[in-house]
């Protein structure tokens, strides 16, 4: 047995320095380049759109939106969504996108990013967005990118909304009879500090960095949803969530459907009837396993496994988030 998993020992490291080598080459490289992409195909054209080669690309967004590089074992991190919508508008073979989402959310930034991509890709090409489950705050957010939404009746979407917490152990530090010590540069370096009481001032400082964010968040649902701002701020832009049906009422979505009437519709806009459906696979390559392995434990962040071999990741201290906690796994 341990003769076993020394070869493997052996095997991952010398990939996973393989792989270190692979990347220092080829960022000398000049130009643009993809990710080692495979394609897959989902659904077979028809024999009369098979003869004009176009299809449709299906990209998903999966779980907690979050900045990390690489993303999971399989490739799926928001950087690869954006190479993936980069592949799609620049392939001409692609007539349009299904983005299929299913997340509660993640970090402003990394959702602010995949948005962006989103909305270049829709000025190239019909981009139809499709949401299952849940389709909330940082997920809303990516989804007004796209040129047509739809939603389940059921779909959790909404949370419009910016969220940021640190936890509060000063009391708790009291009864065991422990302290803090901090040396700082500045009065607000330590701000978040759960050792002790925010100040007005610091409060009141957090509190704009909030509202910077959710002005942009308002601001892009308004735009793209062609909805009068004030009204969504004093109306469902509090921070609720809603159901699809409740989304298509307040005019959130276009259209209530799921995956079928979404193809439909974007190869309605694409003009492309009948073109297949196929999606962006990353092939596996054992110096990612070792890296997912030797990196995942020191991300900072709190990694869960569940029943089903899943992973989540939890919210960080510090961090501002479009995500809805009571849709958090």
């Amino acid at each position: 047995m341990l003769g076993v998993l020394l070869i493997l020992s052996v095997i991952l490291n010398v990939s996973f320095f393989a792989s270190k080598s692979g990347k220092i080459q080829s960022a000398v490289k000049i130009g643009p380049r993809f990710p080692d992409f495979e394609e897959r195909v989902v659904e077979v054209a028809t024999p009369e759109a098979a003869r004009s080669e176009r299809r449709i690309a299906l990209i998903e967004l999966k779980g907690v939106i979050g900045a990390e590089d690489g993303g999971d074992i399989e490739g799926l991190g928001y950087e690869n969504l954006v190479q993936q919508l980069r592949r799609a508008r620049e392939d001409q073979t692609v007539a349009g996108v299904l983005l299929k989402i299913d997340s509660p959310g993640g970090e402003v930034t990394a959702s602010d990013i995949l948005y962006d991509a989103v909305r270049k890709t829709r000025e190239v090409k019909p981009v139809v967005v499709v949401m299952m489950s849940v389709a909330a705050s940082g997920g809303y957010y990516v989804a007004c990118g796209g040129s047509y939404l739809f939603a389940h009746d059921t779909t959790i979407t909404a949370s419009i909304g910016v969220i940021i917490q640190s936890l509060h152990y000063k009391e708790l530090f009291e009864k065991l009879g422990l302290s803090m010590e901090t040396f700082k540069s500045g009065k607000m370096k330590d701000m978040l500090n759960g050792a002790r009481d925010l100040t007005d001032e610091e409060r009141a400082y957090v509190q704009g960095l909030i509202a910077q964010s959710y002005d942009r968040f308002v601001g892009i649902v308004a735009r793209e949803r062609n909805l009068d701002e004030a009204a969504l701020r004093n109306g469902v832009a509090d921070g609720r969530i809603v159901s699809g049906t409740d989304a298509k009422r307040e005019k959130l979505v276009d259209a209530l459907g799921g995956v079928d009437q979404a193809l439909l519709k974007v190869r309605e806009l694409s003009n492309a009837p009948g073109a297949g459906l196929i999606r962006y696979e990353s092939p596996f390559h054992f110096g990612k396993l070792a890296r997912f392995l030797m990196e995942s434990p020191l991300r900072g962040g709190r990694l869960q496994v569940d029943m089903e071999g899943g992973l989540k990741a939890s919210p960080r201290r510090g961090r501002l988030y479009f995500l809805s906690p009571v849709l958090m796994p």
